[in-house]
């Protein structure tokens, strides 16, 4: 069984070791969208699963939890990020039929419906979003590969809103 993020984890834990999250409630989530920000994966990497009722992303996610960043270039790693109980999957601002696109991950949210229902928001980077449909909250983030040397060797940069 999967323990909420928030009873026994925190960003900070992450550090050197790989990620193995879960999260089933919005406060869990919001430590695995910080996480994830900034993922970059090609639309070939998104997958449902209708018949498992799981939605699949292969990312290339930003580590931002790497205390030793000072000490090496900035890293990504690969990670699943997973949520199960997918009951319909919408997409907005995404051109599916370009299979060369690549796509930025900036959040993952969760908008609470009846009983524990909802939907998971994926919202990218040029106003695409990514609709999940949930009977129940159940999302996974979990590195799948060894760091390695972020391509463009910067640290993401967000503008500051005003």
């Amino acid at each position: 069984m999967n323990k909420p993020v928030s009873d026994d984890a925190r960003f900070e834990d992450a550090r050197e070791t790989s990620l193995n999250l879960g999260a089933l409630d919005m406060d869990d989530l919001q430590v695995i969208s910080g996480l994830a920000q900034d993922a970059v994966f090609p639309i070939a990497e998104m997958k449902w699963q209708k018949g498992a009722r799981r939605f699949a992303l292969l990312i290339n996610r930003f580590r931002w939890e790497d205390d030793s960043a000072a000490r090496h270039a900035p890293e990504r790693v690969q990670s699943l990020l997973i949520v199960d109980n997918v009951l319909h999957v919408a997409s907005q601002g995404i051109d599916r039929a370009d299979k060369d696109l690549i796509l930025s991950l900036l959040s993952v949210t969760f908008e609470p419906g009846e009983d524990g229902t909802g939907h998971v928001l994926l919202t990218l980077a040029g106003d695409g979003a990514i609709r999940l449909q949930v009977e129940a909250l159940d999302a996974t983030l979990k590195d799948v590969t060894r760091p390695y040397v972020a391509p463009s060797g910067k640290t993401p940069q967000h503008p500051e809103v005003s």
